[in-house]
Parts: C-alpha cells; structure tokens; sequence
C-alpha cells in the first residue's frame, strides 16, 4: 500500500510541474498583457489580425484595422503587442521584396 501511495504522490507532483505550473504562467503572462496594453499600441489578435488600440473597456478592445475602420474585440482575444523591432524588421522585409521585383 505504501510504494502505490508514494507513487501516486509523485504522479500528482509530475502533473502540476509539466501542466498545471506552465498553464498558470501562461495566464499570468497574458492577463500582464491586457493590463499593459494602452491606447495607440498596435497589437495582433489570436485570428491573426493586427490594429491600433483606439479604445479600452472594461471587457472590449477597439481596435482600428484599416484606416476609418474599427473593430471591437474581446479583450481575451489579443495574442501579443508588436513591437517596435517587429515594425522595423518588417519594414525591411518589405522593402527588399520591392527592390527585388
């Protein structure tokens, strides 16, 4: 009895460090998101689509995708903040496809 209780012991502590810990960082990781999300940052959403924060509510996000064009999203749905070496990168990029064609 005491070698399926140490085992069992030891199955429960394998599951919280391989999927409850790394879960709960996550969540951490993306509630620090939409916390420190501000108006005028640009951001992609988890459909892949990417605006400028022109509104922040308390559940929605307004997010400009296109000049003149405003989405509302749900705040859970942000996948991450772009930053400014992701916009210059780019940038680059696109520049070298137009030189080359």
């Amino acid at each position: 009895a005491l070698p399926q209780l140490i085992f069992f012991g030891l199955l429960i502590g394998l599951f919280y460090f391989m999927l409850i810990r790394p879960q709960k960082r996550r969540v951490d990781a993306h509630r620090s998101l939409l916390e420190s999300t501000r108006v005028g940052d640009e951001i992609v959403t988890i459909g892949g689509m990417r605006g400028r924060v022109q509104r922040i509510d308390e559940e929605d996000i307004e997010v400009e995708i296109a000049p003149g064009t405003v989405v509302r999203f749900v705040k859970s749905a942000v996948a991450r903040r772009v930053t400014e070496d992701e916009v210059e990168d780019e940038s680059a990029a696109e520049s070298g496809e137009e030189e080359s064609a």
